[in-house]
């Protein structure tokens, strides 16, 4: 739904009754300027996560919601949960956490909840890379989060590939998650409707690393390396990054910036498309001059990974699903046949062979969006 059709929408303030937890959503849910958070047909996996929602202002057309009453069903049996809803869960997981940094414990709720997405990670790395480089700009609402779980994802990667000490790169993840808690909805807005910050806006952003870390101290944080990573995460080693244009020394702020920076170009925005994830990383290898952080990212995402849309010289255009024994020979699923036409069901190919090599991009990259990860993996428990 572009800008203009949000414009028509009545939006009315959704309540805990109107949904049922397990189920799938019988509406879109938005937020208060129609933009979509959730997708009619996703699932609330818990009461956190239905209680993250009703805080942050979830809303509902009036018009979708009197077509749900039509059809609903209360018997409706409640769906078992995959992998994928465990994905969903966690933006709304990290969404609380920030929103509770003044509440009693918030370290050891931070500790736990990366944690918990390593270990989320470790069940299925080629999923968890699928939502970092598929991402819906449908759901723009929601970048401020999103693009710190994406941001720790390729950080917790590189520091794995570079055999980094388990304590650090815990420090480093709970940098990437919370680098960002002073401008998350700023973000979110500016991602989803594209107009320039006004100068308050562009304030903000300058100073939200040096916010972010003394809001961290303030609410118990005493990891020095988790607070330099964030207060130093748009420094540079040349000094002519902000908020202080100090040379940037620290190790994790270093890797926090660069994986900041690399998933911020990938990520589509309201006014821009994403930039394709090749060109991102001959930036990041040009800028490293082939650095063993630059290696190890590229390695871990390959040319093309997964959630990537591509166009196979068999004719058929696929989506990569799994990385291969090569960075340029993923395992893809095709949703077309030779001709382009759209199939029913996903057919697996091995791109090491020549009859399957990938050509180049598929020519119309949103059509993937409509392919739910489900078809294209399985239903991953």
């Amino acid at each position: 739904m572009s800008a203009a059709d949000t414009t028509t929408l009545r939006l009315l303030r959704l309540v805990q009754n109107q949904v049922q937890v397990g189920q799938p959503l019988p509406f879109g849910v938005r937020d208060e300027h129609g933009k979509l958070l959730l997708a009619r047909g996703q699932v609330i996996q818990d009461q956190d996560q239905l209680d993250a929602l009703l805080e942050r202002g979830a809303y509902v057309d009036a018009e979708e919601l009197r077509k749900a009453k039509g059809g609903k069903s209360d018997d409706a049996p409640a769906r078992a949960l995959t992998l994928f809803d465990s994905w969903e869960q966690m933006i709304w997981r990290l969404d609380r956490l920030l929103r509770g940094i003044g509440d009693p414990g918030f370290p050891q709720r931070a500790d736990e909840l990366a944690r918990a997405f390593v270990a989320l990670v470790q069940r299925d790395p080629d999923i968890a890379i699928y939502f970092a480089v598929r991402q819906d700009p449908r759901r723009l609402a929601l970048y401020g989060l999103t693009h710190s779980l994406h941001t720790a994802l390729a950080c917790l990667l590189v520091a794995q590939r570079m055999n980094m000490e388990e304590a650090s790169q815990l420090s480093l993840l709970k940098a990437a998650m919370t680098m960002n808690l002073a401008i998350v909805e700023l973000q979110g807005r500016l991602a989803a409707h594209g107009n320039r910050p006004t100068e308050q806006q562009r304030q903000a952003l300058a100073a939200h690393p040096q916010a972010a870390a003394l809001a961290l101290a303030a609410a118990g944080v005493t990891d020095e390396d988790w607070l330099a990573a964030v207060a130093m995460h748009h420094e540079r080693p040349d000094g002519r990054g902000y908020p202080n244009g100090v040379a940037l020394t620290h190790p994790l702020g270093a890797m926090l910036r660069k994986t900041d920076v690399f998933m911020a170009k990938i990520s589509p925005r309201a006014q821009r498309p994403a930039q394709t994830v090749q060109e991102a990383e001959r930036q990041l290898f040009a800028e490293e001059g082939g650095s063993p952080f630059a290696a190890a990212l590229v390695k871990e995402f390959g040319i093309h990974p997964p959630g990537a849309f591509v166009q196979l010289k068999s004719g058929e255009a696929a989506v990569v699903v799994r990385r291969g024994a090569t960075v340029g020979t993923p395992l893809v699923a095709a949703i077309t046949n030779r001709d382009g036409m759209p199939i029913v069901d996903t057919v697996r190919r091995d791109t090491s062979r020549a009859e399957f090599a990938i050509a180049g991009p598929a020519r119309n990259q949103r059509a993937v969006l409509r392919v739910p990860p489900e078809r294209l993996f399985g239903l991953v428990s």
